[in-house]
């Protein structure tokens, strides 16, 4: 009898394998021969699953994300107050800080590749990071999607900040900073419309 293989469950399993494989060596260090060695597959294999290299790392991404938006919604559902829902986003980020340094570095390592101009937008980071700003204006109870993509700025910076001076930088400081702009704010401005 055939072995019956659930072709999605197998191409999450094998990306799951390839963000260490990526936070280690990089993304432009790596040959799809090498991720295929790693993985423990044929070429012939990961070809079937990913296109190319890049498509691999653009599903990667997209997989982290649903991930990580799960995670984080997770730990922000059923909070009450916007304060208490942002210092839970702060306390996910700290948790989790060495995955988080390790995406960004990864994300500059794959538009470093890309260059600057018109090659370096990415479908895929577009889509990510729309997913993104919605799932924070959605778990902090925010209509303004101006507001969130200032606080995934924000988030950016922060981890960004913390892999050059972690003293200087604390995840609990700045959320607490976040929540009493952003209730002054929406105070002033109900809606967070001016």
């Amino acid at each position: 009898m055939p072995k019956v293989v659930d072709h999605d469950q197998y191409r999450k399993a094998l990306l799951e394998q390839c963000f260490d494989l990526f936070a280690e060596h990089g993304y432009a260090s790596l040959t799809t021969r090498q991720i295929a060695k790693a993985l423990g597959v044929s070429t012939g294999t990961l070809y079937y699953y990913f296109p190319s290299k890049e498509d691999l790392f653009m599903q990667l991404i997209e997989e982290l994300t649903t991930q990580d938006l799960l995670q984080a919604s997770a730990k922000i559902e059923g909070l009450s107050s916007l304060r208490e829902r942002i210092l839970a986003l702060g306390d996910f980020l700290e948790a989790n800080e060495d995955y988080f340094a390790k995406q960004t570095l990864l994300m500059m390592d794959f538009y470093q590749q890309a260059g600057m101009g018109p090659s370096r937008v990415n479908e895929a980071v577009q889509r990510v990071s729309l997913r993104s700003r919605d799932e924070i204006m959605a778990a902090l109870q925010i209509d303004n999607p101006l507001i969130a993509t200032h606080i995934l700025c924000l988030i950016d910076g922060l981890i960004s900040e913390r892999m050059i001076n972690p003293a200087m930088v604390s995840y609990r400081q700045q959320a607490e900073l976040l929540a009493d702009l952003l209730t002054a704010y929406l105070e002033k401005f109900p809606g967070g419309q001016r």
